[in-house]
């Protein structure tokens, strides 16, 4: 074994892949993006069912450090997306892959949260200041806007 793959980050990666091929969360997938780099993989989450975001395909990056899992990934969404924790680059403003990481967390996790935060935006804390106020203020309009881009995600 070369020492490459002894580092905590690789074993744990491949922990992740592991767990992710066998047991894939529901509505997500994930993997790394080419065979011969295991720190930057391509992650798909599929629009839950009965939202806005319904028939939608996501896809997102995620960029591991060596220090991986004592310190986040991170996660953009190559897909345009309209979103009150979205910015406009696609990176995500959420709480676990930020100050409130924990090792604990694996890429299935993250892909879990990034899914149902699709539907729970914290408005509180908006990476997107119009999708913010549009979903707090015309819910009818924010929704049709989400519908038109996860109508176009498939097409990404």
């Amino acid at each position: 074994m070369t020492s490459a793959v002894c580092k905590p980050a690789t074993l744990r990666l491949l922990s992740d892949l592991k767990s992710i091929s066998h047991e894939p969360p529901e509505g997500c997938s994930a993997s790394p993006a080419t065979e011969d780099n295991l720190f930057v993989w391509t992650a798909s989450i599929f629009g839950p069912n009965d939202t806005a975001w319904e028939g939608g395909i996501f896809s997102l990056r995620l960029t591991f450090g060596e220090s991986y899992p004592e310190k986040p990934p991170r996660v953009r969404f190559t897909t345009e997306i309209f979103h009150p924790n979205v910015y406009a680059d696609g990176t995500l403003c959420l709480d676990i892959i930020q100050d409130k990481w924990s090792p604990i967390h694996s890429v299935s996790t993250i892909l879990t949260s990034v899914q149902s935060l699709l539907t729970d935006p914290n408005c509180a804390s908006p990476a997107n200041g119009e999708a913010a106020t549009l979903y707090q203020s015309n819910k009818v309009e924010y929704n049709r806007r989400v519908r038109r881009l996860s109508a176009r995600s498939v097409d990404y």
